[in-house]
């Protein structure tokens, strides 16, 4: 199989980084799997190991420091068959210590590569959780007063059932990836390099040193007996009836039709307790059945029943590249919270925009068409507002028929929710007769 590494973008490192040799062990083994690009996610942790990402011509995700395991855990649990590595540096490691804990609990079926060198590097040469207390670093005593840590004891005792250790100079790291990458759970190889560009300079090494140092930790070699278990997401899906596992890169296969050829964007201003965000959801799940593009972003308090509620939905018939809504083309008004949460949106707005107002829900002035709904003549609490609104959102947008909403409200929603949520949304989608038209 021809090799993995993005032709564009040539690796880089510093002069004599060990990086380098980890990369090229792991487009090695990816090789010997026969992996194509389509089937391996990469992600990547702050720091020169972030650098994995783009010098790989596969999936990539790069995210914050010592968070890349919860990426890869939701990738993963997304695309059960895709090979989801994780490249982090030892900086990575001490920041997001209990996400790798917690991985070692999970055992999903990631493999976990922590490139070892002793020091946070592209920030200076501080120490990190694994530099030796000998060691001289940018961070002056600190490291004196700290014993380093062990990953591999760590992890064996956190439950990982597969951990390796080696240092990037041995002849069988390649062999070891492939078998780590092989192993269906999870899996941790502690690769211990040098880091010439700080590290280095105060603390001369050789090759020969490195290995002498893993030899005296000692080596791990794969499987930890102990804790062999079923892996997270074969137990996950047996555990839901033995469901099939998805591998589908290309998107949702469209079952209802939408009316839109090309951005459509609504935004709901409604209070806690109102199913604002549930009614968005709904709204953005019907259009992913459609086969639209969707983003939604949601804000509220960490009150609970207190405060408001905020949903932008965004659908497109084309790939969404920015997932703000400038100018939104409707505008849902349920309640007075959410509208103060947003007042300078209200001057920005145009005739191009509708208002969906309630009726006893005061908004600043602004130039949109406005349409003003009594909910409580019609019977709708507070409570219903919000999904009420969506029948009549469908029908005033055009874009989905109330039949297609009601089949995504029955294949989406719990089944305490749905015959009421179906009776709301047909009732809404029958406002035309009690509603106040403006403009």
């Amino acid at each position: 199989m021809p090799s993995l590494l993005n032709p564009s973008r040539p690796p880089v490192f510093c002069p004599g980084c060990s990086h380098e040799r980890s990369l090229h062990a792991l487009d090695k083994a990816f090789q010997e799997l026969n992996l194509k690009p389509h089937e391996v996610v990469i992600v990547s942790d702050i720091g020169c190991s972030g650098l994995f990402d783009v010098f790989f011509g596969t999936h990539a995700f790069h995210g914050l420091h010592g968070r890349a395991l919860t990426y890869a855990a939701g990738i993963k649990l997304a695309q059960p068959r895709a090979m989801v590595v994780v490249v982090m540096g030892d900086g990575g490691l001490g920041i997001g210590g209990a996400h790798v804990l917690a991985s070692c609990r999970r055992n999903l079926d990631l493999t976990l590569l922590v490139l070892n060198n002793f020091n946070f590097g592209m920030t200076g040469g501080q120490y990190s959780c694994t530099t030796p207390q000998e060691a001289r670093v940018a961070s002056a005593f600190l490291n004196n007063l700290e014993r380093p840590f062990d990953l591999c004891r760590t992890v064996a005792a956190a439950g990982a059932p597969f951990v390796v250790r080696r240092s990037v100079y041995s002849d069988d790291l390649s062999k070891k990836l492939s078998e780590a990458l092989r192993y269906p759970g999870f899996a941790v190889v502690d690769i211990w390099g040098l880091c010439p560009g700080r590290y280095l300079k105060t603390n001369p090494l050789s090759p020969k040193d490195v290995d002498a140092m893993v030899e005296k930790a000692g080596f791990w070699n794969g499987m930890v007996t102990d804790n062999e278990r079923p892996e997270y997401g074969s137990a996950y899906a047996k555990h839901l009836g033995d469901r099939e596992a998805t591998w589908n890169w290309t998107g949702i296969e469209a079952h209802l039709r939408a009316n839109l050829r090309a951005r459509h964007g609504t935004i709901f201003l409604g209070a806690a307790g109102e199913r604002v965000l549930s009614a968005a959801h709904l709204w953005a799940m019907t259009a992913v059945r459609a086969g639209l593009h969707v983003t939604q972003k949601s804000d509220y308090n960490i009150t609970v029943m207190r405060g408001p509620s905020i949903a932008e939905v965004l659908l497109s018939a084309a790939p969404i590249d920015y997932p703000g809504i400038e100018e939104p083309d409707v505008v849902v008004a349920l309640a007075r919270e959410g509208v103060e949460r947003m007042p300078d949106m209200w001057a920005r707005l145009t005739e191009r925009t509708l208002v969906i107002q309630g009726e006893d829900v005061p908004v600043p002035d602004h130039a949109a068409r406005k349409i003003v709904v009594d909910f409580k003549k019609m019977g709708i609490s507070r409570k219903n507002r919000a999904m009420a609104s969506l029948g009549l959102l469908a029908r005033l947008s055009g874009i989905f028929s109330i039949e297609a909403l009601v089949q995504a409200a029955e294949a989406t929603l719990t089944l305490s929710q749905r015959d009421a949520s179906v009776l709301l949304l047909r009732q809404g989608f029958e406002f035309r007769a009690t509603f106040e038209e403006s403009v």
